[in-house]
């Protein structure tokens, strides 16, 4: 699945690789959003998906804005891309806010459905904005299914705009 991933040539200047972190929370816990409290922590908290095969890649964009994106592929049947897909993005677009506890730190999380690009078969998108310590960051994440390979890209809102098409087309591409 690496071979279906956006590299930092095909973004263009300004791209670096950023080292993707595998994270697993273990220490989060959702208030305010019943739906995201039955499927757990790692859902709210912007963990992976539970398919079998997965490859991520994360970029910074480094003119002047020090912006990021990330792309994540999933690869299973149609059936299991589009049901796990879909339980996870309506569990998060059925609450408009909602707090996540990492460990000892609050984060307000108001989730917001945006309108997704008409691509593959089935396609979802969402702008979030956390909000740590008073200060607050804007993500979008945009996930399209295309056969049996899911997209996700996620990051600043104008550069998953920018470079989803491209990812779902390499995706594509490679089936």
């Amino acid at each position: 699945m690496q071979e279906r991933l956006l590299t930092a040539a095909d973004l263009g200047q300004g791209y670096t690789v950023k080292p993707v972190r595998e994270t697993h929370h273990d220490d989060v816990t959702v208030v305010g959003c019943p739906a995201l409290e039955k499927l757990g922590g790692e859902a709210a908290a912007g963990g992976t998906l539970d398919f079998p095969r997965r490859a991520s890649a994360s970029f910074a964009y480094t003119s002047g804005a020090d912006s990021e994106v990330s792309e994540d592929l999933y690869s299973d049947s149609a059936r299991k891309l589009s049901a796990g897909s879909r339980r996870i993005f309506a569990a998060m677009a059925s609450c408009p806010a909602y707090r996540v506890t990492v460990g000892s730190t609050p984060i307000e999380i108001a989730t917001e459905k945006a309108p997704a690009p008409l691509l593959g078969e089935e396609q979802w998108s969402q702008t979030l904005t956390f909000t740590v310590n008073g200060r607050s960051s804007v993500v979008k994440q945009t996930a399209v299914r295309t056969g049996t390979v899911l997209v996700v890209v996620s990051g600043s809102p104008g550069l998953v705009d920018a470079h989803v098409h491209k990812a779902v087309g390499m995706a594509r591409a490679a089936t």
